[in-house]
């Protein structure tokens, strides 16, 4: 008898007593096995039933039957077997497993730049795209001076293709040796048979169904893929839903986990770092985040900082790198750990200043993070001071840090192993193992630089001196191009040893001490002037056209742009910066806002022609303008506090050029049309902000201007005032020369540049119709446009010559007894100077002179020669009106010589009203007869402005032209030094190797070097450079490498 079973029932469903045997292994079997039926095309599935109907029926159609006492053969009943979702969900995931696992392996056949199969190149070369160069590209990269050491830095600077994020599964992870070699072309000069890989940019996406690689791959198969049963797609698509609903919970459950937390569970630190709640201060939220680790949110235990500018602990940084991949935990940049780096001193500095509160609980102290370490070895027995012993962890503080002492106590069992394997190994060489051991760790971390002066030292043929070293004797000694290269291979011939660099390093290491290196923003941006930052050398003529129409220009110029200048010469001062803000006790992380004031000065240079060069005709004169960065202060609470102060204000080493011309001074038209420009850069600086990031950090300075380095020749050019013999005889008021013979000593300032454009409108319109002497009255003696604002105030060096040229002239008028004879003929007066002449001489050693200068001012000023001239003169009357006039003026000149006067010489400050009261009476009753009705320009400004500008500026020699007057010398030794044949490259070279000269970072060499020479230094040119400083033999060095 068949019972017939429900056609939604498996085979299961009927009880155990009534199934069949065959039944149970059929359920095994599906279970174990593929159901081969699913797998079938729609052909065979026609075939299959055709064959049933014809009498082979299948499982699905024969019947379930039972079994019959008589005998008969069991028939089956017709089951609908329904397929399992598990089997199938399997199935599907195994299937797309396997097509992306296809899909990178096509990838990696396929070149990364060009898409190009490998297949193309006959030897299947290949290079991967992450990692250093080869050796090969290594070496071509240092003979062309490249700072590329990464395939991807030189992928990015070629192809412009950023490879760093890059994904496996979407882009190949090679490249084919024709992009190689494209490459190479692109840094080498030699001939290459490599083409250009690419036209446009290789796009690469991730695998879809529709995927042109695989598509490409499979073009060569011949074999059809299967195509899946049409019966059962609806419940494959049921199956597929229900996957992938099962997928969504299950990611739903796991974003429950926040990714913090499992940064922190990888990390781990939390019984090696201190909270940020031990903090003792209650700082801001944004400065807490500033110290802390962004993985543990602990503070910073041996920061590092990444590429991407991100600083966690080490420790949790490795730990993430580790489990989590080869990217930042914060932005997902790439990162690999040979690009950690330490952050900037200054973090460093802020963050073992923070104050910690001791987390034992008998303790309440508050110690700095630096000495936190120290402190918590008092507490052994405490248990709440684990935070920082670092059981089994990274020690907090760094090994650098640490006394000897400690630093041999830290690294004692490495120290042993080492010592174990040189005697195994090196006969007991420790030194050969350690110094290796440095050496391959420099070369990992691509620093082949540090790596081949140790090479260098360990061969014995030392490592020479630094580029800048170099660059400094250069340029303090004059050595031209010629005469540097003739020492470098003298020196490399005789020693064997490349102690000088050659010149291409000297070039490289000039770049960051000339203006147009460094970065900087201004806020609110320079009116009219450009905000790029990488502006060198530019021609003082550029805009000449449009400033000045039709006027012939046979000159050459040559300058820095100001702002740039300025910005060049802060960061060459910037230790001094620092270190001046940490002995005021100021924290290094202030950003300012910092107050500079600058001096300038501008002067001409007489008898400047040479006999070599060629180009336009050009005057036998030339102009310097330069700037001197006096005193640098930062706004601290309620008052400035002075963080620099030039030490030596009037020295050729610190007075910076700006511009330098081929020109007349007297030139008014060429003066305005050079200067003009540099004028309008100052202007908009003044009332703008400059940010530049200084000792990690972005600060802000401001500017304060002091045109104070002029001669009174300048003055009145710059100014629009009349020559000197004008009858005005002052440019700091409005005094003629008889005023000023009359009343010698009270008068005050009352120019100014303002004053002088108002004065210049009057003179140029004439509004009250009024004749020339009644217009020259009403301007006092404007007579041009000024264009450069100056000061009022008193040039120190060319009063001193001035007033030396005026005594010299009272000597000889006293030898010739003038104030008795005074219509005296003009070969007696001849006759007079040359007794005077022979006279000083012979007394003084001081040799007749053309024209004054100041060497002859110092030496003329002086009692002894008083006493020289007073033997020529019979009357002894005279003689003392003569030793007194000298005593007076050496007691006035200090004051306006010194560049401190309240503290260099008090006394001559406090009495300079009487002296100076007492040499005019001196002048208009004993000297009469020259000073009736007239008095010289020095004279008078001495005698009545020098009190004023000192209760103003309070010094009056800091803020000299003596400075750039030194830089006259200057100018004519760097023009011999620098002799090219066109003048117009060699004033390029005079401007450059100027600025050089006075850089404060290459003068700390020169200084070093020449304390060596005093000290009797010297090295033995035919030992090696351990050899010569004799560190073989020292204690110190026999117990720094004792193991």
């Amino acid at each position: 008898m068949a019972v017939s079973l429900p056609p939604t029932l498996g085979l299961s469903s009927a009880p155990d007593e009534i199934q069949h045997p065959h039944i149970k292994f059929s359920e095994w079997k599906f279970k174990l096995f593929r159901v081969r039926s699913f797998e079938k095309t729609p052909e065979n599935a026609q075939v299959e039933k055709q064959d049933s109907s014809e009498g082979k029926p299948s499982l699905e159609q024969s019947p379930a039957v039972l079994d019959t006492p008589g005998g008969q053969k069991p028939a089956l009943t017709q089951l609908a077997l329904k397929p399992h979702p598990k089997f199938l969900k399997k199935s599907h995931d195994d299937r797309k497993a396997r097509d992306k696992a296809m899909h990178q392996a096509n990838l990696r056949q396929l070149c990364r730049i060009c898409g190009n199969p490998f297949k193309a190149d006959g030897h299947n070369r290949r290079y991967p795209v992450h990692g250093p160069v080869d050796g090969k590209t290594q070496v071509l990269l240092r003979k062309k001076e490249k700072r590329a050491t990464s395939w991807p830095d030189l992928i990015a600077k070629v192809f412009r293709i950023d490879v760093k994020a890059d994904v496996d599964s979407i882009h190949p992870t090679e490249f084919c040796h024709n992009c190689w070699s494209f490459m190479h072309r692109k840094f080498s000069s030699a001939p290459c048979e490599a083409y250009s890989p690419r036209n446009a940019t290789m796009e690469w996406s991730s695998h879809t169904t529709p995927c042109d690689i695989c598509h490409i791959a499979r073009q060569g198969l011949k074999r059809k893929g299967h195509q899946p049963s049409a019966q059962l797609s609806k419940k494959l698509r049921t199956v597929i839903d229900r996957a992938q609903e099962v997928r969504r919970r299950k990611r739903r459950a796991q974003a429950g986990i926040s990714s913090k937390e499992l940064k922190k569970k990888i990390a781990n630190c939390s019984k090696i770092h201190l909270s940020t709640q031990l903090l003792a201060l209650d700082f801001p939220a944004h400065f807490v985040k500033s110290v802390s680790c962004q993985i543990c949110e602990h503070i910073l235990a041996d920061p590092v900082e990444t590429s991407c500018k991100h600083v966690f602990c080490r420790i949790c940084i490795l730990r993430c790198l580790k489990v989590m991949g080869s990217y930042c935990p914060s932005c997902r940049y790439p990162c690999f750990p040979t690009d950690l780096e330490s952050p900037v001193k200054s973090f460093l500095s802020i963050l073992n200043s923070l104050m910690v509160k001791c987390p034992a609980k008998e303790c309440n102290e508050e110690v700095s993070l630096e000495k936190y370490n120290h402190h918590v070895s008092s507490h052994k027995d405490s248990k709440e001071t684990f935070v920082h012993i670092n059981k089994g962890g990274r020690p907090r503080q760094h090994l650098l840090s640490l006394t000897r002492r400690a630093q041999k106590h830290r690294l004692r069992e490495l120290k042993l192993q080492v010592k174990a394997f040189a005697d195994k190994e090196e006969g007991g060489d420790v030194k050969s193992v350690c110094l290796t051991l440095f050496l391959l760790a420099l070369r990992a971390r691509n620093e082949h630089r540090q790596a081949d002066e140790l090479e260098a030292i360990m061969q014995g043929r030392g490592s020479g001196l630094q580029p800048a070293v170099c660059l400094a004797i250069r340029v303090n000694t004059f050595l031209s191009c010629s005469q540097y290269h003739k020492m470098y291979r003298t020196v490399k011939a005789i020693t064997g040893r490349q102690i000088f660099q050659p010149l291409h390093a000297l070039r490289s290491a000039e770049k960051v001490l000339l203006p147009g290196y460094h970065c900087f923003e201004w806020q609110p941006p320079l009116k009219n002037v450009s905000s790029s930052t990488d502006v060198g050398i530019i021609d003082g003529l550029s805009g000449l056209s449009s400033s000045v129409d039709d006027y012939p220009v046979d000159t050459i110029a040559k300058r820095f742009r100001y702002d740039s200048a300025l910005v060049s010469a802060l960061m060459d001062m910037e230790e001094d910066i620092l270190v001046g803000m940490r002995d005021q006790d100021l924290e290094d992380y202030l950003n300012g806002p910092f107050t500079v004031v600058v001096k300038e000065s501008c002067d001409g240079m007489g008898d400047v022609g040479e006999k070599h060069g060629s180009g336009p005709a050009v005057p036998e004169k030339a102009v310097r303008f330069s700037f001197t960065i006096m005193k640098i202060t930062i706004a601290h609470g309620s008052q400035n506090v002075k963080v620099f102060e030039e030490a030596k204000p009037n020295s050729e080493l610190c007075c910076k050029p700006l511009c330098l011309m081929l020109a007349d001074e007297s030139d008014h038209e060429t003066l305005t049309a050079i200067l003009s420009p540099l004028i309008a850069e100052r202007e908009a600086m003044k009332s703008s902000k400059l940010m530049l990031e200084m000792g990690g950090i972005l600060r802000t300075f401001k500017f304060i201007f002091r045109g104070t380095g002029y001669d009174e020749k300048l003055v009145r050019e710059v100014e629009g005032l009349e020559a000197s013999g004008s009858v005005y005889i002052c440019t700091l008021c409005d005094a003629t020369r008889l005023e000023a013979s009359q009343n010698l000593v009270f008068h005050s300032i009352t120019r100014s540049h303002v004053e002088n454009l108002e004065r210049y409108e009057v003179w140029r319109s004439n509004p009250y119709h009024e004749t020339v002497e009644e217009l020259r009255d009403r301007v006092k003696g404007v007579s041009a446009k000024p264009f450069i604002e100056t000061v009022p105030s008193i040039d120190a060096l060319h009063c001193d010559i001035g007033n030396a040229a005026e005594f010299y002239k009272i000597f000889q008028l006293e030898i010739g007894e003038v104030y008795k004879n005074p219509s005296a003929s003009k070969e007696e007066r001849k006759r007079w100077q040359a007794a005077l002449d022979k006279h000083l001489r012979k007394k003084m050693n001081l040799k007749p002179i053309m024209r004054m200068n100041g060497n002859f001012a110092r030496k003329l000023m002086t009692k002894e020669t008083v006493e020289a001239v007073c033997e020529l003169i019979p009357s002894e009357e005279r003689h003392e009106a003569l030793r007194e006039l000298m005593d007076l003026y050496l007691k006035m000149k200090p004051v306006w010589r010194s560049s401190c006067p309240a503290k260099e010489c008090p006394e001559s400050l406090c009495q300079y009203s009487f002296n100076s009261q007492r040499f005019a009476e001196l002048l208009s009753t004993k000297f009469k007869y020259r000073y009736e009705g007239k008095i010289t320009n020095y004279f008078h400004k001495t005698l009545a402005h020098v009190p004023e500008i000192i209760e103003r500026d309070g010094s009056i020699g800091a803020w000299a032209s003596e400075g750039n007057e030194s830089g006259n010398k200057l100018f004519r030794r760097f023009r011999k030094m620098n002799a090219r044949q066109s003048k117009y490259y060699e004033m390029e070279d005079v401007l450059k190797h100027h600025w050089l000269y006075t850089s404060k970072y290459l003068q700390k060499f020169m200084n070093a070097h020449n304390s060596l020479k005093t000290s009797g230094f010297t090295i033995n040119s035919q030992g090696s450079l351990g050899d010569s400083l004799d560190l073989e033999d020292s204690p110190e060095s026999q117990n720094s490498m004792e193991f």
